[in-house]
């Protein structure tokens, strides 16, 4: 059966690809909030020299879908710079139904989505998307609503329907694994002639050095955070706090709120802190690699945390500075003068704890494999590493992390692997992820088949001449 065939057995390709990338950057899927069957919207909707009334068009359970959604759901695909020139409206109905019967099961399965969490996420993108166009009034303008407060209620349900989506749909795959004998006969399915092709990747290491922050510079952060601590003692709000003075961008725009458990992958120093509170105490100033942390823990669900923190960072000296690039530029020379190896110099000499053991091997995150695809590699990596010949060291680079801490670092490519077609023995981690997909697809498309037989649905006039994907008519 040819590779296409294998990934398309319950979705459309082309849409599921687009709505997965959309889910992942963060950005916004157009839902619709639930209403009744009877309901007609009055709005017109112009579709080039023609002008209909908007209505209901199908019905899955509870939850409506109107013309306008495809509408809406077209120009969200666009704004994201994706194309949709090759996308039908009935295939955007059949994702916009597929969404919705998701979201459906979720609520009869008592799948949990808590409004707290979707205002985490809400307050997050919010921020993200006054960045992009300057205001909220231009947000507001964007998604034409007519004020401020009609929006956040609008986009609160489309976040919520969004993320019981998502959790209906990870619940579905979450159990799907595969094994080497499955990926082996996956593998050899495949025609020769249609066997996927991977791009050119490389394999990359660095070592980084860390500029030494003086005790002085350590006590006014610990001081900043026990005023912090004692303002909100006396009445001051932790969020607000957060909000204005945390150096943690994964958190700030929601007022320093996460949630977590013992599996959650935070630093162990923090989860050790987290868990040793009592529900409303706040702690004392403490440690981790990013810098200096206190914690307020609002609410203890059974095994799960609802807390709110702080992050600053301490501030480095020039004279740190010049001490860490000296060291860095040291390094460099005994590799290049054949002193020590790369990848003994990473284990002796970086800071780096995740990359120290192996030598300074970078994993690339997305796959955890240690290879990058450079067509998906991270800009700012790509162009340290893009003009290195092998073995060739980079000069020292200035680096700043995503917590705002500055750092030397030199790297290197290590290994190149040029555009070639797939080599079981040289490709089995991407191998395995098709063949799991293919594996989830069909978990899927078994899942599709029964809940269509025993949910109510309805698609009405024109759209039942569609040709879905999925049985949506019952024929």
């Amino acid at each position: 059966m040819p590779l296409k065939s294998l990934r398309m057995k319950s979705v459309n390709i082309k849409i599921a690809l687009l709505f997965f990338a959309l889910f992942s950057l963060n950005t916004v899927v157009v839902a619709q909030e639930i209403i009744k069957d009877s309901v007609v919207a009055e709005k017109k909707v112009t579709t080039g020299q023609r002008q209909k009334i908007d209505g209901v068009i199908a019905n899955v359970g509870d939850y409506i879908i109107l013309d306008s959604d495809i509408d809406k759901a077209f120009l969200e695909i666009s704004s994201q710079g994706g194309s949709v020139k090759d996308i039908t409206r009935c295939q955007m109905l059949g994702k916009l139904l597929e969404d919705k019967l998701y979201a459906h099961q979720a609520i009869q399965d008592s799948v949990k989505v808590t409004d707290t969490e979707v205002k985490s996420m809400m307050d997050e993108r919010l921020s993200y998307m006054v960045q992009q166009l300057g205001s909220m009034e231009k947000v507001v303008k964007y998604y034409k609503k007519d004020t401020e407060e009609e929006f956040r209620s609008y986009f609160f349900d489309i976040l919520k329907e969004n993320k019981l989506t998502a959790a209906m749909r990870d619940k579905i795959v979450d159990g799907v694994e595969i094994t080497p004998e499955e990926v082996r006969n996956f593998f050899k399915k495949l025609p020769k002639d249609e066997l996927p092709v991977f791009g050119a990747e490389m394999e990359v290491s660095q070592i980084i050095v860390e500029p030494k922050i003086t005790q002085v510079e350590k006590q006014k952060v610990i001081d900043r955070l026990n005023g912090f601590k004692k303002d909100i003692q006396e009445g001051s709000s932790f969020a607000t706090k957060a909000v204005l003075y945390s150096q943690d961008p994964g958190s700030r725009s929601s007022g320093g709120f996460y949630k977590m458990t013992r599996k959650t992958p935070f630093v162990k120093e923090f989860k050790d802190v987290a868990f040793s509170l009592e529900e409303g105490e706040i702690s004392a100033p403490f440690e981790t690699e990013y810098g200096f942390h206190i914690i307020y823990l609002e609410k203890i669900k059974g095994q799960e945390l609802e807390l709110r923190h702080i992050l600053l960072t301490p501030t480095v000296s020039k004279e740190a500075l010049d001490e860490a690039k000296e060291k860095i530029n040291l390094i460099r020379k005994r590799i290049v003068d054949k002193e020590i190896s790369f990848a003994d110099a990473a284990r002796t000499m970086s800071d780096q704890k995740e990359t120290r053991a192996n030598g300074g091997v970078l994993i690339n995150p997305n796959t955890q494999d240690t290879r990058f695809e450079l067509t998906k590699m991270d800009p700012e990596l790509y162009s340290q590493v893009s003009n290195l010949k092998d073995s060739e060291i980079s000069l020292p680079v200035l680096d700043e992390t995503k917590s705002g801490k500055k750092q030397y670092k030199i790297v290197t490519v290590t290994n190149r692997i040029n555009e070639h077609t797939a080599d079981y023995a040289q490709d089995y981690v991407k191998i395995k992820d098709l063949a799991l997909k293919e594996k989830q697809i069909k978990a899927i498309g078994k899942w599709f088949d029964e809940k269509i037989k025993e949910t109510y649905i309805k698609i009405i006039g024109e759209y039942r001449d569609c040709s879905f994907t999925n049985n949506w008519l019952k024929k």
